[in-house]
């Protein structure tokens, strides 16, 4: 999980990044049929979902580690 919210996370960020220069990614067109406060909502929400599931994905990654080495030990 720490891989996909990590591009989902990269993917919002730099759609934000790109709209202020006028270059959307052709992967968002579509949010943009809704209006700018819909495609800003949207934009946001996948820069924070990613950075959730990052963080996520990190904490269970290292749980499972202490894990084991509490078993072998």
């Amino acid at each position: 999980m720490k891989k996909v919210g990590s591009y989902m996370a990269i993917f919002g960020l730099l759609a934000i990044v790109l709209n202020f220069v006028d270059r959307v990614p052709t992967l968002l067109m579509w949010i943009y049929n809704w209006g700018d406060t819909t495609a800003w909502v949207i934009k946001i929400g996948l820069v924070v979902v990613g950075a959730v599931l990052y963080f996520m994905g990190g904490a269970s990654a290292s749980s499972e580690e202490e894990a084991k080495e509490e078993i072998t030990e």
